[in-house]
């Protein structure tokens, strides 16, 4: 047998370079914290690491998430404050006009003060987030609302996503009904078009078209948009809740297990009358029947909300200012705007009750916020505790491997010179 120079530094090349595997490995362990590179290594501490990696990642994303949604909620809590604070300041102006001097001139200064604050109201209601509209429910993309220079007239403008046409996207228009109405200055529904700028009215009990609809046709269908608008919602799983779709214990109810989720999406309808979708859902879904349906009990919250108490009184101010054949005298208007002020009473109680639902869920979001952080904290200790390498035996470990390969190196460069059995053949 013949013992060569180049046999020994193949066995030698082959030994060092284990040696340099497990020096890259060591410094592989420290940079990356990792005990084990592979399943292999410790199958049962890998598959509980990757269960402990799922559930940080989810904690993650819903911690992520929760930084846009509370931005949305503040700018809806934000929006519902101003009203407020719109609605408490016309009712003091109402209330100084009321008990102070009527003239003529002093009234059209109210009157234009009032439908100013109409105005604010429009666009507080179509206040934006980002790139959508923060009351537009499940429309992002449509402002929802426009009001006539005079205020006379609300239009709303809204895309029914889950419509049975697909994408029906509808511009509604609510004007008031004038002095001479029973009762006065109250919104009606008197025009319903599609995206094309085409009249629609449809049946609300089957969805068929009525070729040439009544007044009171286009008010019904309206109202069953309305209904359906308000009845949006947007559940979003952040951290607690069922989102399964159903739960044996309702069967037979309308409710779902969703529903323990945070609703994050506030119509502009819904704030404006106060009554949120669960409401709505109940309402319209209950059995029996209520006395009041959905329908009506939104028509007459709406007739009590911000905008169209203060539509009321600037409209009440224009018709005794006008002197036309609607003319109200000024113990009529008298009457009017006592009436206003005590409904501006009872609405700002109800616009205060939506401020405060807001800031509850902004509360909630922070306190789930919160909880995902520690939760986030304490998988990453659990992790280390079952696939982290301990940082100081990783480092004694590399040090070592790097002294191996450094006299692995230098053994190698004295080990031996050529011999004459190198170059026989």
């Amino acid at each position: 047998m013949r013992v060569t120079n180049s046999a020994t530094y193949r066995n030698f090349t082959s030994s060092v370079n284990d040696v340099h595997a497990q020096l890259n490995r060591s410094m592989n362990k420290i940079s990356s914290g990792k005990q084990y590179e592979n399943a292999a290594e410790s199958p049962l501490s890998y598959y509980r690491g990757k269960r402990i990696d799922d559930q940080y990642q989810d904690a993650l994303s819903k911690s992520n998430l929760l930084t846009d949604i509370k931005n949305r909620i503040y700018q809806q809590e934000l929006g519902a404050r101003d009203i407020q604070k719109i609605l408490a300041d016309a009712k003091n102006k109402v209330q100084e006009a009321r008990t102070g001097t009527t003239s003529d001139e002093a009234l059209k200064t109210l009157q234009a003060d009032l439908l100013q604050k109409e105005h604010q109201i429009i666009d507080d209601l179509n206040g934006q987030y980002e790139n959508f509209y923060i009351y537009g429910g499940n429309d992002l993309s449509s402002t929802p609302f426009t009001l006539s220079q005079d205020g006379s007239t609300l239009t709303y403008t809204h895309k029914y996503a889950s419509h049975p046409d697909d994408s029906l996207s509808i511009e509604m228009k609510l004007t008031y009904q004038n002095a001479e109405a029973d009762p006065p200055y109250q919104f009606e529904i008197t025009s319903v078009k599609d995206s094309k700028g085409n009249e629609i009215t449809k049946d609300p009990t089957d969805g068929s078209t009525i070729a040439s609809p009544t007044k009171d046709q286009i008010s019904a269908y309206g109202k069953s948009l309305l209904v359906e608008a308000m009845s949006e919602q947007g559940r979003v799983d952040i951290g607690y809740g069922d989102i399964s779709s159903k739960n044996p214990q309702y069967k037979g109810n309308h409710l779902d297990v969703r529903d323990t989720l945070l609703d994050t999406y506030t119509g502009g309808f819904n704030l404006l009358t106060g009554i949120n979708s669960d409401e709505i859902i109940a309402r319209k879904n209950a059995t029996p029947p209520p006395a009041q349906s959905a329908e009506d009990y939104i028509m007459e919250r709406l007739n009590k909300s911000p905008l169209a108490l203060i539509g009321q009184a600037s409209l009440a101010i224009d018709n005794n200012l006008s002197g036309d054949a609607a003319t109200i005298n000024k113990d009529e208007l008298h009457d009017i705007l006592g009436q206003t002020i005590e409904d501006m009473t009872v609405t700002e109680h109800t616009v205060s009750t939506v401020y405060s639902d807001l800031g509850n869920k902004y509360k909630l979001l922070e306190d789930t916020d919160a909880k995902l952080k520690i939760l986030q904290d304490s998988l990453t200790e659990q992790y280390k505790d079952i696939l982290g390498a301990d940082p100081y035996a990783s480092v004694l470990e590399m040090y070592n491997n790097n002294y191996a390969y450094n006299a692995a190196l230098r053994v190698g460069s004295q080990l031996m010179s050529s011999s004459l059995f190198d170059f026989m053949r």
